[in-house]
């Protein structure tokens, strides 16, 4: 039940739940308050005070307005609604005072700043503070930190808000940072000089209001104001985080992100973040022939025929998809392989997901869904690996109280749970047992794809959907592939799944390098990247990457999301389903859209919930017949976090993390 207060804020009367602060009462009154230490998704620090306001009848001193909640305030002499003030002399005063102090150890040194032109103290500084300093002695310097590749610190600049304090602690689960000293002497540092061990931990790049904290790989290569800025989507995982993409040029420089509270709150994995330099190493530029086991340039025309040719020769014709395609491409080559007589496989990991049944591979959970659930189970999956931003969130309900469960192998979560088994036979203890609580409380079954890949896969998704059903919880598939769903729901399947693919002597692969092809069939790839697939391939068609077309995505929950164009594709590499449509007019077999809204209509027209972007359908619960377990160990579908795809395997700061990874598990001990 709420707790209505009325409250005046600068002669505004509003009415607010008492629960709420000060900070968050003027926010809906649309009054601007200054702050640093105050995050809305961090816990309250209240030790920069530049967010003081005036509250008449209160104490003689303004308040700090993220500390006290409108509840605490007292109402006037007659009852009136209490009576708070931003714009009073007396807030004016200490604002400017605050400013004042924050400025007295702090370097002057905006121009040579990476965080200039995004600076909060240089905003507020200009906004809230004053044009003059009396100190006059000299400002204290401090040494600065190694926290590893990825963040790169100035501790000078540091003005102690502890927002990276908190947010490692309590968002990515590590206890690596924290604050010792008081008063002048006081500064933040790491455990024994400790470099961070999350793939989370570029977010504090974010949250630092001042230059203290600034990204090490992207550190003076472009300003702000030079950057064009485009809202697009991840593909890292399968979540579908929404990021911003600056580009300078033609070139992308870094990967933010962008607030979504159903998906990623405002939260990116450090993969999603810091791959941007994957995007320019390793492109495919220009077709290739292979010619006496030799890759030859080639150009678009000499391609396409030579693709054709072998396609309509083709006894036994595959298409297969890869993890990174939109579901433009992956519609388009559906339409084109089976107007062939070939047949189409998404589910190259082998994963044993049902066609047609939206409930076994989109579950029937949201993402904030994990946000009121009270019990999480999780099957055959890592998340802190699989998904890390989903991962935060399930740590995020456990510190609310929520009781976690893991069948597969024991890992580091960055929080407890209870551990079931590892095998089969833990899973299937589950079943059948008296739930008790369970029943009346929100929970969520999250099974993972390391759980489906197996051959008793469907008998793993039958079980823990059952597990659902029995529990009355609701159901979701944690994904890897950020393709797979959207290729699910264009029905890109067949009924023996990648053995079909394993007997063609033709086969037409859209960007899938985690599959291994044998020798033999004739072997198309069109990708962006010179990986795996490329490496086996007879013809290479270059492709865009997901920054340089637009594109839909469909996440792990079944939410249809548009990446935008942020760049365009190097040399002579094209649109995925442009190249598609291109080979259609070689086959003589000419895909009916010549353009991406016209593909987009018939998309839209056999797959209606697509055109709903930015919503998750409901999805009709359909269990899937049990099978019989086997007795195999789950193992999770990630082992690398920081090579799972060739845009990561190109990037060579990636190969610098996931060496660091290996590092940290094999580090010599104490006696070596």
């Amino acid at each position: 039940m709420s707790d209505l207060r009325k409250i005046i804020i600068d002669g505004h009367e509003i009415e607010v739940d008492g629960a709420m602060t000060l900070i968050q009462a003027c926010e809906q009154a649309g009054v601007e308050v200054p702050r640093f230490c105050y995050h809305e998704r961090l816990t309250i620090a209240g030790n920069c005070r530049m967010c003081l306001v005036e509250v008449v009848g209160g104490p003689p001193k303004p308040a700090a307005s993220c500390a006290m909640q409108v509840r605490d305030l007292r109402p006037g002499p007659e009852g009136q609604p209490p009576v708070v003030k931003t714009n009073s002399p007396m807030v004016k005063k200490a604002r400017e005072g605050v400013m004042e102090f924050l400025l007295i150890n702090h370097p002057l040194d905006c121009p040579i700043c990476d965080q200039g032109g995004e600076c909060d103290l240089q905003d507020q500084a200009m906004a809230y503070g004053v044009d003059f300093s009396r100190f006059r002695e000299p400002k204290r310097a401090t040494e600065d930190l190694d926290l590893g590749p990825l963040v790169e610190t100035h501790m000078t600049r540091c003005i102690s808000c502890t927002r990276c304090v908190r947010f490692t602690t309590e968002v990515a689960g590590i206890t690596q940072m924290g604050q010792t000293g008081r008063g002048e002497d006081a500064e933040i540092t790491s455990y024994l000089g400790e470099t961070l061990d999350s793939n989370l931990q570029g977010n504090i790049i974010d949250l630092c209001p001042v230059g203290a904290l600034v990204s090490k790989p992207y550190a003076f290569t472009a300003r702000p104001w030079e950057l064009s800025k485009t809202e697009s989507i991840d593909v890292m995982d399968a979540l579908g985080s929404s990021i911003r993409v600056d580009t300078k040029g033609r070139e992308v420089m870094r990967f933010l992100p962008l607030n979504h509270d159903g998906v990623n709150e405002e939260w990116i994995s450090d993969k999603t973040r810091f791959v941007w330099d994957g995007l320019r190493r390793q492109r495919l530029d220009t077709p290739y022939i292979r010619e006496n086991g030799k890759l030859r340039k080639a150009d678009w025309g000499e391609a396409l025929q030579l693709t054709a040719s072998k396609i309509k020769g083709a006894e036994k014709l595959a298409g297969m998809v890869g993890d990174l395609a939109p579901v433009e491409a992956i519609f388009a080559l559906k339409a084109l392989i089976e107007g062939q007589g070939g047949v189409v496989e998404c589910r190259t990991d082998g994963a044993k997901l049902e066609a047609g049944n939206r409930s076994s591979y989109a579950g029937t959970a949201r993402i904030e869904d994990i946000d009121s659930a009270k019990f999480i189970q999780l099957i055959g999956t890592n998340p802190r690996t699989e998904a890390p931003v989903l991962n935060a969130r399930i740590r995020k309900a456990w510190t609310a109280g929520a009781n976690v469960g893991l069948v597969g192998e024991a890992v580091d979560l960055t929080y407890d749970y209870a551990h079931v088994g590892t095998d089969r036979a833990a899973l299937d203890s589950l079943l059948g047992k008296d739930y008790g609580d369970v029943l009346d409380a929100p929970s969520i079954v999250i099974v993972g794809q390391g759980a489906l890949q197996e051959a008793d896969g469907a008998a793993v998704l039958a079980a823990a959907m059952k597990l659902a059903e029995d529990t009355k919880s609701k159901f979701m598939v944690l994904h890897t592939a950020a393709s797979r769903v959207g290729a699910m729901d264009v029905g890109a399947v067949n009924d023996r799944g990648m053995d079909a693919v394993a007997e063609a002597d033709v086969i037409y692969n859209l960007g899938a390098d985690e599959v291994e092809i044998a020798e033999g069939a004739f072997v198309i790839y069109q990708g962006s990247h010179g990986d795996r697939g490329a490496h086996r391939a007879d013809v290479i068609l270059p492709g865009a990457a997901y920054t340089e077309e637009s594109g839909v995505f469909i996440n792990t929950e079944g939410r249809p999301q548009l990446a935008q164009r942020a760049s365009f594709a190097p040399g002579m590499a094209k649109e995925n389903w442009a190249i598609l449509r291109a080979l259609s007019g070689e086959l003589e077999a000419v895909l009916p859209y010549d353009n991406l809204a016209t593909l987009r209509s018939a998309l839209v027209e056999a797959v209606p919930h697509i055109a709903d972007l930015d919503e998750v359908p409901e999805n009709a619960w359909q269990p899937v017949a049990t099978g019989k377990l086997g007795t195999a160990s789950f193992r999770n579908a990630v082992s690398d976090f920081w090579l799972t795809n060739p845009i990561a395997r190109s990037s060579q700061l990636m190969a610098e993390l996931s060496a660091n990874a290996k590092a940290r598990t094999q580090g010599a001990m104490a006696a070596e």
